[in-house]
């Protein structure tokens, strides 16, 4: 067993650190040696996806606490480009998916064949493209919701059941779709329950000017910039683990669960009564294992509030709706999920 197998059986095996436990140190130098890691591919998907560092960074956050993501975004902004580089810089077997109306769950999760082999007849399972590490479903609200529903068990429990046999899937295992915004002919809007399994909802959006015309000169000559593997998927894993053992402070708790009650019957009755549905308790998950990912990823051996100030829009966007009448005022849910902040972190 590796050094780093070991690690990851002590931390799997043990209860949540703080800094002043007395395996802290191995911890802390475990932290310390993974930053420059992550640093490194964080700057190899820069170089691919030009100018985009925190869409780079939330993509990131999202792998790291161990989640999947939702990105938003009109044509032609790389969010294919990003998921095929992202699954090039972590070592993962990446697959895509082109979400149609006439796709069925069977061209996702595989299905079983009849074999005639020498007179006996028996039934082989085949694979389908969700048995990989990365899956990338590509506007994903263009399949039925019978198709949407297929991903639900694959994104909670990482296994699949065909014909009444599970099948587990392989580690890690992530899911990055993509939805455009705006096109909705032909569409099926994903139900509450399949938007409540994304981590975070990543919005892409326009380059600013300077940007652009970096893209303009770097992708239009003979030269291609290729991303190189910096991490494999045992790494990956290994970071997973040193998220979830990151130390919280009670300021910080206390922040994630007022961002997160707030918008409730019980919480603040301003602000609840604009709130036709409200995050739940694994939203309040999410933001925990976020902050610690991004406090990782900057290097930081624990999070800060604002950690939770940087997250709290892209985990709970999804998560919640506004009813008719803050909408016919003109409100937003960003706007309320700002007032949210604001009042947990005064």
């Amino acid at each position: 067993m590796s050094g780093q197998d070991n690690l990851d059986t002590k931390l799997q095996t043990s209860p949540q650190h703080n800094l002043a436990s007395p395996q802290a140190a191995t911890i802390v130098a475990a932290i310390d040696a993974a930053v420059p890691r992550l640093a490194l591919a964080q700057a190899e998907i820069s170089k691919v996806i030009l100018g985009q560092s925190k869409l780079v960074e939330l993509a990131l956050v999202t792998l790291l606490a161990g989640g999947h993501g939702l990105l938003v975004g009109l044509p032609g902004l790389a969010k294919t480009k990003l998921v095929e580089t992202i699954g090039t810089v972590l070592g993962l077997e990446s697959k895509r998916v082109q979400f149609t109306p006439d796709l069925m769950p069977a061209d996702i999760l595989g299905s079983e064949v009849l074999e005639d082999n020498n007179g006996s007849k028996s039934f082989r399972f085949l694979r389908g493209p969700v048995f990989c590490q990365l899956l990338m479903a590509d506007e994903i609200n263009r399949a039925s919701p019978r198709t949407q529903s297929a991903l639900l068990q694959a994104m909670q429990e990482q296994e699949v059941s065909v014909a009444g046999v599970r099948h587990g899937l392989p580690r890690p295992f992530h899911v990055l779709a993509t939805q455009n915004p705006l096109e909705q002919e032909g569409t099926y809007p994903l139900p509450e329950a399949q938007l409540d399994r994304f981590l975070c909802q990543i919005d892409v959006h326009y380059p600013d000017r300077d940007t652009e015309r970096r893209i303009l000169i770097e992708t239009t000559g003979a030269a291609t910039v290729e991303a190189s593997t910096i991490l494999s998927a045992a790494e990956l894993m290994h970071i997973q683990t040193l998220v979830r053992h990151m130390p919280l402070g009670e300021r910080v708790i206390e922040a994630i669960l007022d961002v997160v009650r707030l918008g409730r019957a019980d919480g603040d009755a301003h602000l609840a009564r604009h709130i036709a549905w409200a995050p739940g308790p694994r939203a309040a998950q999410a933001l925990t294992l976020a902050v610690r990912a991004r406090a990782l990823l900057q290097g930081r051996l624990a999070p800060s509030l604002e950690d939770v100030s940087a997250l709290a829009e892209p985990v709970l966007k999804h998560r919640m709706a506004l009813n008719f009448s803050a909408r016919a005022e003109g409100m937003s849910v960003e706007g309320v999920i700002a007032q949210l902040v604001q009042k947990a972190l005064k």
